[in-house]
């Protein structure tokens, strides 16, 4: 299992603007993470004490960056910066997610890639429910 420490070392977000706790498991086509952070009073995305399911477009594009971040250290390199672009066929099932009781689950899926972009989609989970689903394009920099 791969910590939130670890996750930290990849992704440019720090402290509580990273989002995911854990990798539960990942290949180089898809990764799944586990965060209970949804709860928090000072989640920094928070406003008016709720924290509103159109963030888990954020939690689904920091799940790809986590991704890039394994994928570029598996092949020995560091991984490229990228800029998501674009959101496409954002379905979100629930209207906010701080009062979900259990822990969120990612599963995303590497769809097409190039040497300037990566396309993917995600799906976030709580309790076996679908919560939010879609899919992200990501300019790639360098």
């Amino acid at each position: 299992m791969i910590s939130r420490h670890d996750i930290e070392a990849m992704i440019p977000h720090k402290g509580a603007m990273c989002l995911w706790d854990e990798v539960i498991d990942w290949d180089a086509q898809r990764i799944r993470l586990r965060s209970d952070g949804h709860r928090d009073a000072v989640h920094p995305l928070r406003s008016d004490v709720r924290l509103r399911a159109v963030h888990l477009c954020e939690y689904g594009a920091q799940a790809m960056a986590v991704h890039g971040g394994l994928r570029g250290a598996a092949a020995g390199g560091e991984p490229k910066v990228g800029f998501l672009v674009a959101l496409r066929d954002v379905q979100l099932h629930v209207a906010r997610i701080d009062d979900l009781a259990d822990a969120l689950e990612c599963e995303a899926e590497l769809l097409a890639e190039s040497a300037a972009s990566q396309q993917y989609s995600f799906r976030i989970v709580h309790a076996g429910d679908v919560v939010a689903e879609g899919r992200a394009a990501v300019m790639l920099q360098g």
